[in-house]
């Protein structure tokens, strides 16, 4: 869901530009000198190692490992926040959007700045034809027809003279495709009660 920004480089063996597509970081602008490398300047839009850039720095669109093009931090209005550098390891450590921590190689890189789009799930989509148009770009996903209203023919859920399932939701991760549907392998459900417990960090 995020947008991509199309930034031109200029090709190190011959005399022509190359076209690549960026994950566009908020506050980039059309015409914006965009910069990738290790003696890139520490601005919103350029792309760098994570050597090269200090503690406490919003990154996004973060490498796993050295030259994979991004895997972290990658979705609208994401971030990660560089925590600590290890020099004699080689490893650096973020903070990821999901709260989690990771550490990756130093030399992988990150570009500055957070993803652009943030919110773009505030909005409610309020009406049929925006999802329609929303998920035709995407993939066939929609509409989502519920089991219940389908003929035993087609869903496990189906069928009966009244909407009902007929049977424990709950099914076995060993269940064979197809009647796997439902709360798959669940250890729990019903509504969430009580208060989150928050892990403590142990940094």
């Amino acid at each position: 869901g995020a947008p991509v920004a199309k930034v031109q480089f200029l090709n190190a063996y011959k005399y022509k530009r190359d076209t690549e597509l960026l994950i566009a970081t908020e506050g980039m602008y059309t015409g914006q000198f965009v910069y990738c490398g290790k003696k890139a300047d520490l601005v919103v839009g350029n792309c760098l190692p994570l050597n090269q850039v200090p503690e406490g720095t919003i990154v996004c669109n973060i490498e796993a490992r050295q030259g994979d093009r991004g895997a972290f931090a990658r979705g609208s209005g994401c971030f990660a926040v560089v925590i600590t550098h290890d020099e004699d390891k080689g490893t650096t450590r973020l903070r990821l959007p999901s709260g989690g921590k990771k550490t990756v190689p130093n030399t992988a890189r990150a570009q500055i700045g957070i993803v652009a789009g943030g919110g773009r799930t505030d909005k409610p989509l309020l009406k049929a034809g925006r999802a329609y148009h929303k998920y035709r770009v995407k993939r066939n996903c929609w509409p989502k027809i519920r089991g219940v209203a389908k003929n035993p023919v087609e869903h496990p859920f189906g069928g009966g003279n009244h909407q009902h399932i007929g049977k424990p939701s709950t099914v076995s991760r060993e269940a064979p495709a197809g009647r796997k549907v439902g709360l798959i392998a669940a250890r729990r459900t019903g509504r969430l009660r009580g208060e989150k417990k928050v892990a403590q960090d142990k940094d």
